[in-house]
């Protein structure tokens, strides 16, 4: 019997002497223990607990099984835990309607406070968890664990470490204990493979749930059902009608104080090895031979280890002017807040189509869509093709839409032609349909146990292995990055390249959503 082992068998010994006389005898249906690690941090506060409060509003969380229990180093009480995070649960508008569900959800809510490396504060976190387990009537090996990581990955081995050895549940009768991790996975390919290592030592692959919430997203999580449930899709989309796919992400603000920590890091590792790359793998992809979440992330990486080497010319870095004003950044700093890179992927589907990847902080707008344009039409009868080309536009923020762009008949008595499009609003056509955040869709597949819009660890490495030698170069120094004005459009070289590439820009026409 390993120390792990050792420790579950103590603990079950203890809990069933001292807390089962108390509470009485257990149930066959196991009790749900969600531990949110760095409670008293950011990304728990602002997104964590808010989506696990909306999954308890609409009834996927039941409060007969589950308890939610908050861990950090901060020294504070339960209530004051429960005042930190009330803001940040419920619009103010809708306070009122929800002000009944409130109260009973931060009762669910218990803190405990320890360090993330010292076994006695984990010992008290478990023995907190053991006593709801036995509360609940749970039966020895039902009841189901929940550790989500807000915590920087560097806390992530320690914090693994405890877990194993302190927390871990019996699994015999449909339990489970289950783990996860907030990007960045690492810095580099050799960063994420240590860290991989460190937490699958302790940790099968199938209790491990790497979280990217772009795969959360609703229109990202479309795009199966988009490109393999419509017929009129399977035959346009390869190299021979598809001219060059763009997935941007923009922010109209800087780094806003995390000047310092962003500096680590960069546009690329933040945006662009992970979320942008994901969506790729989703637009380029072949059909999986089902639904299960092995099947789609073996296509996945497919993908990903069918990328051919960045080329340096093939690559626009930027930095947006004031960025190193920042006390926190240093004054000689080359890290990028805006990319534009162009990946290409060699197979007999895509071979010759540049899917561009860009994003940038600081710049005109605030969005994130997916680009997808279509090849001139052979023949041009109309004279029409300086308007533009067709375009399947997916927006993925804000205001959800798809919308093809496409050629039309001006009205009137002339023959004449005008770019519109065919639009899907997700506001106008589903009007009464809340669309859910993504931190509560993915929280909600981790209890599941569904996988599938999770990143798998051969998937992560594939995906450091595309960027690595890319990011040396510029933490080198080799590759150096522009200044741009902010609430611009960013380098101008980078809408250089995208001209190079083969984009041709639809000058005239906006996109406008559709008013209710």
């Amino acid at each position: 019997m390993d120390s792990g082992q050792w420790h579950v068998e103590k603990r079950s010994s203890l809990r069933n002497d001292s807390f089962v006389k108390e509470y009485g005898p257990v149930s066959e249906t196991g009790s749900l223990s969600i531990i949110v690690l760095g409670a008293s941090g950011d990304l728990a506060k602002k997104k964590t607990f808010p989506a696990l409060f909306n999954l308890y509003h609409q009834g996927f969380l039941n409060p007969d099984e589950v308890h939610i229990f908050g861990y950090a180093r901060t020294k504070i009480s339960d209530e004051e835990l429960r005042d930190r995070i009330r803001g940040y649960l419920v619009d103010e508008k809708k306070a009122s309607d929800k002000a009944e569900a409130l109260s009973k959800f931060l009762k669910l809510i218990k803190y405990v406070n320890g360090p993330y490396d010292s076994e006695e504060g984990f010992k008290k976190l478990d023995k907190a968890i053991s006593e709801h387990e036995v509360s609940k009537k749970s039966s020895e090996g039902s009841s189901r664990r929940l550790f989500y990581f807000a915590l920087p990955p560097s806390v992530y081995p320690p914090v693994s470490k405890m877990i194993k050895a302190w927390c871990t549940n019996k699994s015999d009768l449909g339990g489970w204990t289950r783990i996860v991790v907030e990007k960045p996975f690492g810095k580099d390919l050799e960063s994420a493979e240590q860290l991989s290592s460190q937490i699958g030592e302790l940790f099968n692959e199938s209790q491990i749930y790497r979280i990217d919430h772009y795969l959360g997203k609703e229109l990202v999580q479309n795009m199966l059902v988009l490109r393999f449930a419509n017929r009129f899709f399977l035959p346009l989309w390869n190299r021979d009608n598809i001219a060059n796919v763009q997935i941007v992400f923009r922010e109209d603000f800087g780094t806003e104080g995390r000047g310092g920590y962003f500096d680590e890091y960069g546009i690329i590792r933040d945006i662009i090895q992970n979320h942008l790359l994901q969506i790729l793998c989703l637009i380029a992809m072949e059909k999986p031979i089902s639904l299960k979440p092995e099947h789609i992330r073996d296509e996945k990486v497919k993908v990903l280890q069918s990328v051919v080497p960045i080329k340096d010319e093939e690559v626009v870095l930027g930095q947006y002017e004031g960025y190193r004003d920042d006390p926190t950044v240093p004054n000689d700093s080359n890290t990028p807040t805006f990319a534009t890179t162009i990946l290409r992927i060699d197979n007999e589907r895509w071979e010759g189509v540049p899917f561009i990847l860009k994003a940038g902080k600081a710049m005109s707008s605030k969005k994130a869509d997916i680009r997808i344009q279509f090849k001139d039409v052979p023949g041009d009868i109309f004279k029409c093709h300086n308007q533009g080309r067709n375009e399947f536009i997916i927006r993925l923020q804000p205001s959800e839409a798809m919308y093809m762009k496409l050629t039309v008949k001006q009205p009137g008595l002339e023959m004449q032609t005008a770019q519109s499009e065919l639009d899907l609003s997700y506001k106008q056509r589903y009007q009464d349909v809340s669309i859910p955040e993504a931190y509560e869709r993915l929280i909600l597949d981790t209890i599941r146990g569904d996988q599938q819009h999770f990143v798998r660890r051969d998937e992560l490495k594939a995906a450091w292995e595309i960027f690595t030698p890319l990011l040396h170069r510029i933490d080198n120094g080799e590759v150096k990055s522009i200044p741009y004005k902010q609430g611009s459009r960013g380098p101008t070289e980078a809408d250089q390249l995208l001209k190079k590439a083969g984009y041709m820009q639809t000058h005239g026409y906006i996109w406008i959503p559709p008013t209710l």
